[in-house]
């Protein structure tokens, strides 16, 4: 990693200049400030996206008070610290540092030796660093663990208390980068959003609301803040070495200097203008919890909802996924071609059986190896599946949890339970703009892309409405990562987070009114229905977009 590799292998995406400048105008790293006085680390420094800006703000600000250059290694030594891993990269962008220094009239060997003071070539999370600062700012290395050698990992691990789960090496870059952080230092990173929600994301949060205050979030999510197409979900964090307060946030700002410079100056300023762009919120860090960024009506209701109602599995419902097989093409086909005994395939409803809102089942089945005790069929008792299975085995073999365990080499990732099939469920895609829940009456069980709900208490068309409603959305929309394009992710850690009444304390002709909504798939019945069931005045209403009326 340190020498030789690839840039997807650092993890290496370069950020523009305008967006440079607008994080260090938030962190209030500005030449009108005595600069040379405080100190700034940027911990991976790459081709200097950020060092060699910093220069220029440092040297502009250190010329403004009296600077002179016969005495400029010993005023500015201790200014900038700057880590960068790969060796090539390293020595690059020294020698660029260099040239920038010799152009501002410093002598060579000044300028060399000011960024030999500056600059080491090293692992961040590795390298001993006993300094604090004032500043520290930057695009920490997207690279996912299965990158990352095993030996490394495991040290990451033992010293970082975030490196949790999948969490990607960004995470403990944040952690190192605000454990180096003075007394009223700013911390201001651009980097993937998906940490603020998800569940690896969880001890960095904590780490985060123990010790520190989030002052800013901007939302960069589809705009081209890289100097290339990256598939991550930016976000710029400002967070302070302070005691917690208030959040200023702001949403897809114009990637342009001056609305740049604008949108810096308003979450800067002592208090917001009554038409600013930038909102205040309070309580958006939580402990642990999922950072909640939306805006402060909704979340009053959210707060209001989660005090009063049971979540969803609490109120009698189940949340689960289908069966992910790990060879579908081995496991699953036509369900009358698949030539296996008839209690050895069951029918499958995927995500193109529900495109239309409704079930429109296009034949699919799966072979169920599983007996009903909950292990594997013994293939002796069933020729059909024995020869069906041989045929393909040098397909399903070569899985992970089949050489995990040759013996068993013909199960399915997950257990098939086959009461499930009979069970009426509602269907729910990953992946969707808007709530796309269809029920199923009891037939079909369900593909791997597919989350499905089912109770043994509340009506699952009366649930469908509330799933169906801007309720559910707005939960969905609040503790979800959001993909590009507005699409959310309908995924079982998040629907569990929806709370709804118990089925018993839902009236009769509330529940009839719910039943029917769903079942006409008119939105505008369920969201009035489901504005009656959570009691929502009209000041809960407009927060949803819409009266109910």
């Amino acid at each position: 990693m340190a020498s030789n590799s690839g840039i997807e292998a650092r993890g290496a995406v370069f950020t523009r200049i305008e967006v440079v400048d607008f994080i260090l105008d938030l962190v209030g790293y500005v030449a009108n400030e005595p600069l040379h006085h405080r100190r700034i680390l940027e911990p991976s420094f790459g081709e200097g996206d950020f060092l060699l800006p910093i220069v220029e703000r440092l040297i502009s600000a250190w010329r403004e008070n009296g600077g002179n250059v016969s005495s400029a290694g010993a005023e500015l030594g201790e200014a900038i610290r700057g880590v960068e891993l790969h060796r090539e990269t390293f020595i690059s962008t020294r020698k660029a540092v260099i040239n920038r220094l010799k152009a501002e009239g410093l002598s060579s060997s000044v300028a060399s030796e000011l960024a030999d003071q500056w600059l080491t070539q090293g692992d961040f999370l590795l390298e001993r660093q006993n300094a604090r600062f004032d500043f520290v700012v930057g695009n920490p290395p997207y690279v996912r663990q299965e990158l990352i050698p095993a030996p490394l990992l495991t040290e990451y691990r033992h010293r970082y208390q975030t490196m949790y789960d999948r969490a990607d090496l960004y995470i403990p870059f944040i952690e190192r980068s605000l454990s180096l952080l003075d007394e009223g230092g700013t911390l201001g990173f651009i980097c993937a959003d998906r940490w603020m929600k998800n569940r690896y994301g969880g001890p960095l949060r904590e780490f985060i609301a123990r010790n520190f205050h989030l002052k800013a979030y901007v939302d960069m999510v589809d705009t081209n803040a890289f100097h290339s197409e990256v598939s991550a979900y930016p976000a710029i964090t400002v967070i302070e070495k302070t005691k917690a307060g208030a959040t200023r946030i702001a949403h897809r700002p114009k990637i342009e200097k001056k609305a740049l410079s604008a949108v810096a100056a308003e979450i800067r300023s002592e208090a917001l203008s009554k038409d600013s762009s930038v909102r205040e919120m309070v309580g958006v860090v939580s402990g642990s919890e999922p950072w909640l960024l939306e805006s402060s009506d909704q979340m009053s209701l959210i707060r209001r909802i989660e005090s009063q109602f049971p979540a969803l599995e609490q109120a009698g419902c189940k949340i689960g996924i289908g069966v992910a097989t790990g060879a579908d093409k081995a496991f699953i086909g036509n369900f009358e071609s698949l030539d296996v005994e008839s209690d050895r395939k069951i029918p499958l409803v995927a995500t193109r059986d529900i495109q239309s809102g409704e079930v429109v089942w296009q034949g699919q089945g799966v072979i169920n190896p599983f007996a009903d005790d909950g292990g594997l069929v013994d293939l002796r008792d069933y020729p059909k599946l024995a020869s069906y299975l041989e045929e393909r085995k040098s397909v399903i073999a070569k899985r992970h949890c089949a050489q995990k365990a040759p013996s068993n080499w013909y199960r399915t990732i997950d257990r098939i339970w086959p009461g499930l099939t009979s069970k009426p469920k509602l269907l729910i895609p990953d992946i969707k703009g808007e709530a796309h829940i269809v029920f199923e009456p009891g037939k079909l069980y369900p593909h791997h892309n597919l989350y499905y709900v089912v109770s043994d208490t509340w009506d699952l068309r009366a649930l469908q409405a509330v799933l169906l409603s801007s309720i559910a959305k707005l939960f969905v929309a609040t503790y979800s990562t959001k993909m590009r394009g507005g699409y959310l992710r309908f995924q079982a850690q998040y629907l569990r987070r929806i709370r709804i009444p118990f089925w018993q304390h839902v009236s009769e002709n509330l529940r009839r009114e719910l039943i029917h909504a769903a079942t006409n798939r008119d939105l505008d019945a369920c969201n009035r229905a489901v504005f009656k069931l959570y009691k929502l005045n009209q000041e809960e209403r407009s927060a949803l977009g819409g009266n109910g009326e």
